[in-house]
């Protein structure tokens, strides 16, 4: 008798992270495939039991309650049934649309960047995802280079929010590309209210799952001037000492 899978279920949830901590390929491949026989979508996989089992895993490891060799068989499994499911996804018609993905460099951000790139190409959008590690200087390349419609930086954990305000504070002095939109997406933006609006973000979105909707029905917000503010301190101290250089030039020449 086929299984039928309740996404909202807490059982069915821990079933799945047993397999995962006991690295078990076999029976996690079984589940995903009974589950999509039984008429759920590789997407809803994706965002309603690949995600949050990726974040309670974390969140065990970080409490001590399993080991790093759980962590490791669990995190490296859990991305092999990611890729699996990707493949499994429907590809919509080219939106003449372009995103780029970046994230931070820690395993659960790399996951959730991987499903936003998945997800967001799925919807019909041309994707590029950077993953994580990538300096902020080579991001503001690219966006100059490719000038996309959207820039989403996904992030878990807070040591990564001050790059990631750093770069909305390039990319808006730069002015490389004016008419891109910036997205925060992932779990500290979820944890800490607002603080995609407060780093000067246009949009932000709590998980990959809602990455595409938010950015599909809200292509026209944009951050207000006070949002994008940001670093407007750190800008005006450069001035100045371009200025005193400057100055300083003119007074040797003289």
């Amino acid at each position: 008798m086929s299984l039928q899978l309740n996404l909202s279920s807490t059982r069915l949830a821990a079933r799945y992270t047993q397999m995962l901590l006991a690295g078990d390929r076999t029976a996690a491949r079984n589940m995903l495939d009974v589950a999509i026989a039984d008429g759920m979508t590789a997407a809803s996989l994706l965002s309603d039991l690949i995600w949050p089992t990726m974040e309670s895993i974390r969140a065990m490891f970080k409490d001590d309650q399993i080991s790093q060799m759980q962590m490791n068989l669990a995190t490296r499994l859990n991305r092999q049934m990611t890729d699996q499911l990707a493949a499994k996804l429907p590809l919509g018609k080219p939106n003449g649309r372009q995103v780029l993905i970046f994230c931070g460099n820690d395993e659960p951000e790399e996951l959730g960047g991987q499903i936003a790139a998945d997800l967001f190409e799925s919807a019909g959008w041309t994707v590029k995802f950077g993953g994580g590690g990538v300096a902020n200087d080579e991001i503001l390349k690219m966006v100059g280079d490719t000038r996309p419609e959207l820039l989403v930086m996904f992030a878990t954990l807070a040591s990564g929010v001050p790059s990631v305000r750093k770069l909305i504070d390039y990319v808006r002095e730069v002015n490389c590309n004016p008419g891109m939109q910036i997205m925060c997406c992932g779990g500290i933006y979820k944890r800490a209210e607002g603080l995609a609006d407060e780093i000067g973000a246009d949009l932000y979105a709590p998980d990959a799952a809602e990455a595409v909707s938010v950015a599909e029905t809200q292509s026209d917000r944009r951050a207000s001037l006070d949002q994008q503010s940001v670093g407007r301190n750190r800008r005006i101290k450069k001035a100045a000492i371009r200025r005193e250089e400057r100055s300083g030039t003119i007074s040797e020449a003289a």
